[in-house]
């Protein structure tokens, strides 16, 4: 597979579903049809068949060789969306009378800190709720506790632009909330227990969520669950426990390959790192036209957040762009203003298509 382009006139910046490669979507349309010659569409063959363990096997080696995911790694596909996570792991991880230590960045970490509390403690070391979640903190900013259970944070932030840049240190087991930007660069698995992403951003379309927990934390899950709870289960039936997600676990292989076409994590990085200077350039040039949610040193490359001077000039800008192509740009509704999501297989091109006209429609719209 070659890089993404353009395939149809909309360019959609979706916070997610996201955009998919084209090639991907062309393999999935050919495959609707027929997979591997057998003459069966992937929709309707049996999970237990050799041409969906075919799919699944090449998923989870692509997968790793994507993360470059150690051996001692198990890699799962799940369901229930990144929102069942925020359950199972307090389920799993955190025993009676334990706590576990959370970083709030935003709203989906503050769900997540409330489906703790459900099952234990959630202790809350650094909150940015009281600034707008603007920041990420700096590690002399959080205190982590050395008996907690385990420590959890998200590296990106959808509805507000920020991201952190290298993940915290931590002497408990780390678990990551990946969902916006997992493979958009290299994780570090040297610090983390587990990582978790809900598919339909970055990965593939709803319906799996990619799990990657190391074995000897796995080991240590509560075991009086419930079997479809419990990821040791679904690690010893190889993602297969029940039936699973299919359409949705053969579009992330595809994604893998696609991306594992292009150079790898390593040169996926380099081309989101083009994609969002080229709209940030566009928000800092422009003489304070536009203004970034994000604190300058905490900007997501996935989500790019911004307003311009009032809400009655960003629908307008909205609604300009969506004339001119270009939709789902409007905020989120906790935050309001204009959002920008440029996920892996968002094109390059469209990137600098939505710079030209934020600095034309500034250059119109000033007072």
């Amino acid at each position: 597979m070659n890089s993404s382009t353009v395939n149809t006139t909309t360019l959609n910046f979706s916070a997610g579903p996201g955009v998919l490669p084209a090639e991907v979507i062309a393999q999935a349309s050919r495959d609707l049809v027929d997979i591997d010659n057998t003459g069966i569409g992937v929709l309707e063959h049996s999970h237990r068949g050799g041409a969906i363990t075919r799919v699944f096997q090449e998923a989870q080696e692509d997968c790793r060789a994507v993360g470059g995911i150690p051996e001692d790694f198990e890699i799962l596909f799940l369901q229930g969306g990144a929102s069942a996570q925020f359950g199972m792991i307090p389920m799993n991880f955190l025993p009676t009378g334990a706590s576990a230590d959370y970083v709030d960045t935003g709203a989906w970490t503050t769900k997540a800190i409330k489906d703790a509390d459900t099952v234990g403690t959630a202790n809350v070391v650094w909150s940015g709720k009281d600034s707008g979640y603007r920041s990420i903190p700096t590690s002399d900013q959080l205190i982590w506790n050395d008996g907690a259970a385990y420590s959890y944070y998200c590296t990106n932030n959808t509805i507000y632009g920020t991201r952190w840049n290298e993940s915290p240190r931590t002497n408990t087991p780390l678990i990551s909330d990946m969902s916006s930007d997992i493979f958009s660069r290299p994780i570090d698995w040297d610090r983390h227990a587990m990582v978790f992403a809900g598919a339909q951003k970055n990965i593939g379309p709803a319906g799996v969520t990619l799990v990657i927990i190391r074995k000897d934390f796995m080991a240590t899950a509560q075991s009086n669950l419930p079997a479809m709870f419990r990821y040791g289960i679904h690690a010893d039936k190889g993602s297969m426990y029940n039936t699973p997600p299919v359409f949705a676990v053969y579009c992330a292989g595809l994604v893998f390959k696609w991306i594992l076409s292009l150079g790898g994590v390593a040169e996926m990085e380099k081309i989101n790192n083009r994609k969002a200077a080229t709209i940030y350039e566009a928000i800092d040039s422009s003489d304070g036209f536009f203004t970034g949610h994000a604190d300058v040193a905490a900007r997501s490359t996935m989500n790019i957040a911004f307003t311009s001077p009032s809400p009655e000039v960003d629908a307008a800008f909205i609604a300009a762009a969506a004339d001119a192509g270009m939709v789902n740009l409007k905020g989120h509704r906790s935050v309001g203003g204009i959002r920008a999501s440029v996920y892996n297989a968002f094109p390059e091109e469209g990137c600098n298509t939505l710079a030209s006209f934020m600095r034309s429609f500034a250059a119109d719209n000033r007072s």
